[in-house]
């Protein structure tokens, strides 16, 4: 089963990629993980994508959708994938459908926004070991200390309530239309977010089986 996971940052996809990944012993293709791989092994789209991050330039389309041609190819997706932060915009899912990849399921995982800014920029971070916890849902021992290391809780610049509510803007002006693009070929499945991550699992889970 080839799949697309769409939400919002925040909305918890890496999770539920996961999750399916598991359970269909299918891989999960991240564009970032991907861009990086490519970059390492200095294939042809990846020595392209260098080119334009080391001028500091964003990786136009036709390269992304290049890396992201090669990786299908593989051997490991062959009974199947999951796109997690592929196609971003409506441009890319065209480019998509135009290389003849077929896709099964679109499954929108969905959250309000006012939840993901608390989840977001309720999370803290260890600066020294990494390790993570949240003001609400999964505090440390002592206020501002980590459990593991004794280091530091911090806040990321990418958790800050301003820097969620940006990165929020851009996926409702680019990437939430793709809702409707998927719609319209029948493939799209809601699954609304919950509290409990397993909640969200078993809703997932079951629009995989519809």
């Amino acid at each position: 089963m080839n799949i697309i996971l769409l939400g919002a940052p925040g909305a918890g996809k890496g999770t539920q990629a996961e999750k399916i990944c598991e359970f269909l012993n299918i891989p999960t293709i991240s564009t970032g993980n991907i861009i990086r791989a490519a970059l390492k092994n200095g294939t042809e789209m990846g020595l392209k994508a260098k080119s334009y991050m080391d001028a500091g330039q964003l990786v136009p389309d036709d390269v992304v959708i290049g890396i992201i041609k090669e990786r299908l190819a593989e051997s490991d997706c062959q009974n199947g994938f999951i796109l997690d932060g592929f196609p971003r915009t409506i441009p890319q899912a065209e480019a998509l459908d135009n290389m003849g990849v077929e896709i099964n399921k679109v499954i929108d995982i969905e959250v309000a926004d006012e939840n993901i800014v608390k989840r977001m920029s309720g999370r803290r971070v260890c600066e020294k070991c990494g390790a993570s916890y949240h003001l609400e849902y999964k505090k440390p021992d002592k206020e501002g200390i980590c459990n593991l290391c004794t280091g530091t809780l911090v806040q990321r610049k990418d958790d800050h309530p301003d820097t969620v509510l940006s990165r929020l803007k851009v996926y409702h002006e680019e990437t939430e239309p793709l809702k409707d693009y998927y719609a319209k070929q029948g493939k799209l499945t809601i699954v609304e977010g919950q509290e409990e991550v397993a909640d969200t699992t078993a809703l997932v889970f079951k629009a995989l089986e519809d």
